[in-house]
């Protein structure tokens, strides 16, 4: 005998109930890559008191200083300690990225909702706007942005927020669409339930899930775009301590001063590969295809 099918709670209710969790925790680089995401949050958020000096102190005494006891990291052609400017860095990296990644997942959800759940022209409208963005290099289409409004942090944000929206939509619209046919969808528009009360209570817990995993791996990606405009002098302006910018800084000192550019590029490496590591783990726990030994 079939029982009736329930709606579905929300994925944190399921991910305790799911034994997949136990995947994560044997999931070795996916916990290595969050406690390094934990000391990451950690750094950033004690920058001034980590950072033996402010990332604007000038020494023109000690001018491209190599990496000592005095200076970890070195210092860069003003003088400035590339340790206290590449921890200060760390603050600009991850609200960049997660002021993106936030916009982004808004604004693909809600298209991808509505493309999903009330097909017809809607859809075909969307979809078709979705994937115009997402025919154009992400960078090209960030770079013909700021082109037109300006350099700045701020306007990276936008533009990098506006170009990389696409997955997140494509993603929702595909489980919207495998959803809104269950039983339980059925059974809330038999009762009298609202459109918006359709899509929030009963479709919006179970696109979650996915929407994470993909949040956790475009991260990474929205910090090598940020870093790469402000390379190029369209991000963080001077004397601004973005890795991007460092790295900038110091390519022309390559043979002489290694460790300016050096050292914003590991940081850059090891925190894209901890997001990396980590939306590797929460995919297998989230993964309904995954099984348990």
């Amino acid at each position: 005998m079939t029982t009736p099918e329930t709606k579905p709670t929300s994925f944190w209710v399921r991910l305790q109930a799911n034994r997949s969790w136990r995947k994560f925790i044997r999931h070795k680089p996916a916990l290595f890559g969050l406690a390094i995401i934990i000391l990451l949050i950690l750094i950033a958020a004690f920058a001034p008191a980590i950072a033996p000096f402010g990332y604007e102190t000038q020494d023109f005494s000690s001018i491209r200083l190599e990496p000592g006891a005095n200076h970890l990291f070195g210092t860069d052609k003003f003088g400035r300690d590339v340790f206290s400017r590449v921890v200060y860095g760390s603050r600009i990296a991850l609200m960049v990225a997660s002021l993106v990644v936030v916009i982004e997942l808004v604004i693909g959800v809600i298209l991808g909702m509505l493309a999903g759940y009330f097909g017809g022209w809607v859809d075909s409208l969307i979809s078709g706007f979705t994937d115009m963005v997402w025919a154009f290099p992400p960078l090209i289409l960030a770079l013909g942005f700021i082109s037109a409004i300006g350099a700045g942090l701020v306007n990276v944000v936008v533009a990098i927020a506006i170009t990389g929206w696409a997955p997140f939509a494509r993603i929702t619209r595909a489980k919207v669409l495998s959803m809104k046919e269950r039983e339980f969808v059925e059974a809330g528009v038999a009762i009298g339930e609202t459109d918006f009360n359709i899509l929030i209570r009963y479709l919006l817990p179970t696109i979650l899930a996915p929407n994470l995993v993909l949040a956790t791996l475009t991260i990474p990606a929205a910090i090598l775009m940020t870093s790469a405009l402000s390379f190029l002098g369209f991000g963080a302006q001077p004397p601004s301590p973005d890795w991007g910018a460092i790295l900038n800084e110091g390519r022309e000192f390559l043979r002489d001063a290694w460790w300016i550019s050096t050292f914003p590029g590991v940081a850059i490496l090891i925190t894209t590969l901890a997001f990396n590591f980590l939306g590797d783990g929460l995919r297998d726990v989230f993964d309904p295809k995954q099984t348990v030994k």
